[in-house]
């Protein structure tokens, strides 16, 4: 039995479906498809030095690495990696040269500091702090059963308020732009984000494969963006919402709690059947507000963090 690690293959369509089809394995709580893969893999900032690579036993893939750096963190040299060995094929040695081949590539472009999700279970734990990592933060998956579920009804608007849709911006998104970009520097996080770029916010974020502009509802005040929910779908059974968040100067008016209604009731209307999204577990209010809405903690990951030296 031999093990290997290389890089995906784009240009294999049977390379891609493989490597979907081994995440989901280990992490069905995201929305793992091909084409949203390829869009990371050929749209990521030149900055970011982004990755992927896949462990292979004797030509069958059994994990995954997607890695990188943070070039929109205002502090230089953090890096990523997220590793993911099929939970029926652990053991074999796949993670660990996953790890050395993602550490050698951050290194070289010259990371000092690598962050990496880990699921919240022993083996994974211990895994992670064998390779010199250390537990930091931690974030839940949150499941709602869209088909069974019961959402909290429409509610009428406040006086002022209006809702859209992401679509209603596509002639013009900057003002979705401005409104991601402040309510993502604001998230619990361990690495700092500035969205500055708009161009490459197009090419990464707007232009994504899975963002659906119709079921991104948009809550607009004095026709300013003023909160939104950000919603992506497989295009078959699975919804997610990746961002949900209010501009500072409209919070505590529940605005970001009517856009993500109303963009969950038209996810249900149009036949979706599951809905995810994931919070850091320090983030009391968005927990709240998803707990409202009936979605339940389905699987929590830590971030683990090591230094390089």
């Amino acid at each position: 039995m031999t093990v290997t690690v290389r890089d995906l293959h784009l240009e294999v369509p049977d390379d891609v479906e493989l490597f979907a089809h081994t995440r989901h394995l280990a992490l069905p709580y995201v929305l793992w498809v091909p084409e949203a893969i390829v869009h990371r893999q050929t749209h990521s900032h030149p900055d970011a030095h982004y990755r992927s690579l896949v462990a292979e036993e004797d030509g069958e893939m059994i994990g995954t690495a997607q890695i990188g750096l943070a070039y929109d963190s205002p502090e230089p040299g953090q890096g990523y990696l997220n590793i993911y060995v099929r939970p029926d094929r652990t053991h074999r040695g796949a993670g660990d040269l996953l790890v050395r081949a993602a550490e050698e590539h951050l290194a070289a472009q010259g990371a000092t500091r690598l962050f990496s999700w880990v699921l919240d279970e022993p083996g994974n734990r211990a895994f992670a702090e064998r390779h010199g990592y250390r537990a930091s933060r931690s974030a839940h998956f949150l499941r709602l059963d869209l088909a069974n579920g019961t959402l909290p009804p429409l509610k009428e608007l406040p006086p002022g308020v209006e809702l859209r849709t992401a679509a209603d911006f596509v002639d013009d998104p900057r003002p979705m732009f401005e409104l991601d970009a402040e309510t993502a520097s604001d998230e619990p996080s361990d690495v700092g984000t500035e969205f500055t770029d708009y161009e490459a916010w197009l090419e990464e974020t707007w232009k994504h494969p899975l963002l659906d502009l119709d079921l991104t509802s948009v809550a607009v005040v004095d026709g300013r963006p003023a909160a939104f929910s950000a919603a992506y779908t497989d295009r078959n059974t699975r919804y997610a919402t990746s961002m949900t968040g209010t501009a500072r100067a409209f919070r505590g008016r529940g605005l970001a709690k009517l856009a993500k209604n109303a963009s969950l009731h038209r996810a249900r209307a149009a036949g979706y059947k599951e809905a995810f999204t994931g919070n850091d577990t320090d983030n009391e209010p968005m927990l709240a507000i998803n707990f409202w809405f009936g979605y339940q903690i389905c699987a929590t990951e830590v971030r683990y963090v090591r230094e390089l030296g």
